[in-house]
This record gives structure tokens, C-alpha cells and sequence, in this order.
């Protein structure tokens, strides 16, 4: 496992599940204090790679007993948001396109889309995404992909 401070500023010291600032000056030993989570990743040739990234204690702990959830920004006007980690989870095994959310008019669309693209570059760091805004029975559909 690799030092804390190191990952946390690699982090700029933001868990990387719910997209809040870790402080950490805050004890290991509290719900809200640092962690250094490790996850399998990337495929390589002989296994899969883990990636450590830092999270707060209770997100870390939590992730264990439940799927993580990372929210949709509560700014954004998204009709039927698809789970954003489970989503990049598909991609990421699959490859593809999906389907993450539905918007009432285009400009809704582009803020989503801009909103999501940079919560994924914290959240899955190793991989880029696109994102398709395309119009259809009078709503505009978020599509994720990785290029």
C-alpha cells in the first residue's frame, strides 16, 4: 500500500466516491478521516492492476457491504439518471455505448454532459470518456462512451 499523503495529493485530496474534500489533518480512526482505497482496475497480463485512490474512511468501509454510489450533481436537470458507477463499471468490461440520462432541452444536455465528464475524470482517472448529446421525441439523450 503506498503512503496516504502521497495518494491524497495525487487525489488533490477529493474521495474519490463521493466527490467531497478529505481533510486530511481528520484521524484515520474517524468516519471522515483519509483512507487509501485499493481497487482491481485494469486488465494486464498477468492478472489485474489495483489502483489506490483516497476516500474517506466510511465511503471506503461502505463500499465494502454495498455497491458504491456516486451521486448525479443535484444542480443538474436529468430525468431518469442511470448509476453512474455501475455505468463506468459496464464500460469499462464491455466497451460500447450507454444510455445515462434523458434531458428536457439540449443546453440541460450540455451541462450534464460537461458535468459528467469531470466527475469521470476523478472517478475512473485511467480511462477517457465521451459523451453523445443526440435530440429524439422532444427530450435530448446523454449517451457515455469510452473513446
Amino acid at each position: 500500500m503506498s503512503d496516504l499523503n502521497a495518494i491524497g495529493t495525487q487525489d488533490n485530496w477529493i474521495c474519490w466516491l463521493c466527490d467531497k474534500p478529505v481533510d486530511p489533518d481528520t484521524s484515520v480512526n474517524s468516519d471522515l478521516g483519509p483512507s487509501v482505497d485499493s481497487f482491481a482496475a485494469t486488465r494486464v497480463k498477468k492478472g489485474v492492476a489495483a489502483i489506490e485512490r483516497i476516500a474517506h474512511r466510511q465511503c471506503n468501509t461502505m463500499k465494502g457491504k454495498i455497491a458504491p454510489v456516486v451521486p448525479w450533481s443535484k444542480d443538474l436537470l436529468v430525468v431518469d439518471p442511470s448509476p453512474i458507477f455501475e455505468t463506468v463499471e459496464r464500460l469499462r468490461k464491455k466497451g460500447g455505448r450507454e444510455i445515462i440520462a434523458r434531458c428536457p432541452d439540449e443546453r440541460d444536455a450540455n451541462n450534464a454532459s460537461e458535468w459528467l465528464l469531470d466527475r469521470l475524470g476523478r472517478l475512473a482517472p485511467e480511462l477517457e470518456f465521451t459523451t453523445v448529446v443526440s435530440s429524439g421525441g422532444g427530450q435530448y439523450v446523454l449517451a457515455l462512451k469510452i473513446s
